[in-house]
């Protein structure tokens, strides 16, 4: 045929991690001599290089070749693969045949090029075609039974059997003899096929920080969420991204960090959603690794992660807040999460979309305008987590956030800075009035009364903050509404006396100089007012 009657093609090269005459390059030369021969000249290629054959969300070069045809936006009329594995080892062999088919009905043949056999269509092409769809998937089951068999055998031994060091840890190459030949860097292979890997501490400055957020979790009772976001704040790099939450729990939850190689704690074979394994099923081996936490602290944590919500079903949180109606005789945000063995507001927000629609499966209507209040509260929690977030970051490594009482009653979080002083964040709330008598709504928390704390006074949108003033305590019980409520609520005015008990700050870098000043104040009996520190 000559070369202006040849018809255009695209080749589609896909790449495992199987042997090297599967290479990309080994593939395109098969396929430009088999082209060559029966003319087609190649106009497009389509990669998929070191993925698995199992699943087209992997193989982006696939999921393209077939949006072309799809589209009609393609160039060639044909496609060039090397043999039906590299079109794919799909555990359903209709699964191959469909995508084929994709190809075929626009107009565009699929041609194997390293098979024995023409794809014509014709009997004898479609047994021999279907014969190797099966073989090819039955390869993938063998391979897998066989790296299940090594990797049972190289944990049972002690040995690391794959994926990355995590944070406070380093893989480390030996010999069979056990002795150290070098430490791997991230997203290296070992060379050596006799060569064995195990876990090692890594640098003394992220095992003391895997151990500090292990004593966070444990003993200071924080969250996941709040010590990534304390990192974040300090400027403490991960091994990769960002922390978050569940970067945390990776490292409060897995073994490796108590010297124990563990394998198959999740499974997912050939492809199927990956599903958690009972602990009892893990193939494991104690004292594989130089440990880095204690076993003691390591089994606390787990107690922590055990009693998290997550674990629990909707009835189970119905049934809570049930109990808390019943003792408290109403329900409210606050007494939610103030309240001990109830999960917080944000969760029933999350399982059932609000916390009226909780309140509505339980039977519960007691207040008309609680939509108003939900918006005005959620609009809140972001001013507050906006301004302490601006705090730490004026403050880097010198504050974090910490909440104050014991592991039995839940605190709001308040300001800690290095020296152990402790400011507390009171976000007030603007009142509508008349122009003659401007309010804000303020709360005392009795928990934070005898803390230096900051008044954040809201604009008259509540969106922002008209002023700043920082108190040395706030403790006004003759003016509360509710003497004997968890938390005490009353008014304060443009020019109220309570503030003048403080100071208004006009530069939030200036926090912990005044903070200071009042704490210097108190100790030797002296009013900061009078006192020469300004800020």
């Amino acid at each position: 045929m000559s070369h202006t009657l040849s018809v255009p093609a695209a080749q589609y090269l896909r790449m495992s991690t199987e042997q090297q005459h599967f290479s990309l390059d080994y593939q395109a030369a098969a396929i430009h001599q088999y082209a060559d021969s029966n003319g087609f000249t190649i106009v497009r290629s389509y990669e998929d290089p070191g993925r698995s054959g199992l699943l087209l969300k992997h193989r982006k070069g696939l999921a393209q070749l077939l949006h072309d045809v799809l589209s009609g936006s393609q160039t060639f009329h044909a496609v060039l693969v090397y043999d039906v594995s590299r079109w794919g080892r799909f555990q359903d062999t209709d699964e191959a045949a469909h995508y084929e088919f994709i190809c075929k009905s626009a107009g565009i043949p699929v041609h194997y090029c390293a098979e024995t056999f023409d794809n014509d269509g014709s009997p004898p092409a479609a047994i021999m075609k279907t014969l190797k769809r099966v073989m090819a998937a039955e390869y993938s089951r063998e391979l897998s039974v066989r790296i299940i068999r090594t990797k049972t055998i190289m944990t049972e031994r002690g040995f690391r059997v794959g994926g990355v060091a995590g944070y406070g840890l380093r893989r480390m190459l030996i010999a069979l003899d056990g002795s150290p030949r070098q430490i791997l860097a991230p997203g290296d292979v070992k060379g050596v096929a006799s060569g064995r890997v195990i876990l090692v501490p890594g640098p003394r400055k992220e095992v003391e920080l895997v151990r500090r957020i292990y004593r966070w979790f444990v003993s200071d009772g924080r969250s996941a969420t709040s010590i990534a976001r304390e990192l974040n704040s300090r400027g403490i790099e991960p091994c990769v991204n960002t922390w978050d939450a569940k970067r945390i729990l990776e490292i409060l939850t897995n073994p490796k960090y108590i010297g124990m190689a563990a394998w198959r704690r999740t499974t997912g074979p050939l492809g199927c959603k990956r599903t958690k394994v009972a602990q009892e099923l893990w193939v494991a081996k104690s004292n594989a690794f130089t440990p880095i936490v204690e076993q003691k602290t390591f089994d606390a944590a787990q107690v922590v992660i055990r009693h998290y919500t997550v674990h629990q079903s909707n009835d189970d949180l119905l049934c809570a807040l049930k109990g808390l109606l019943k003792k408290k005789g109403r329900l409210s945000q606050h007494i939610i999460n103030s309240s001990e063995g109830v999960p917080t507001s944000s969760t029933y927000i999350h399982r059932f979309g609000s916390v009226k629609q909780a309140y509505d499966l339980i039977g519960y209507g007691g207040f008309r305008n609680i939509s108003a209040s939900l918006r005005m509260r959620h609009r809140h929690d972001k001013l507050r987590q906006s301004l302490l977030t601006k705090i730490l970051r004026l403050f880097p490594g010198e504050v974090r956030l910490v909440a104050a009482g014991n592991e039995h009653v839940k605190h709001r979080r308040m300001l800690c800075f290095s020296d152990g002083l402790k400011v507390a964040v009171q976000i007030c709330q603007y009142v509508d009035a008349d122009p003659w008598h401007v309010l804000w709504r303020l709360r005392v928390y009795p928990h934070e009364q005898c803390f230096v704390t900051l008044i954040c006074r809201c604009n008259a949108n509540n969106t922002g903050f008209k002023d700043f003033y920082v108190l040395p305590h706030l403790d006004a019980p003759t003016r509360c509404r509710v003497k004997n409520s968890p938390k005490r609520q009353f008014h304060i005015r443009e020019y109220d006396p309570l503030l003048k008990s403080g100071k208004r700050l006009t530069d939030l870098s200036k926090l912990k100089r005044l903070a200071d000043c009042f704490v210097t104040g108190r100790e030797k009996g002296v009013n900061p007012n009078t006192s020469t520190h300004q800020p």
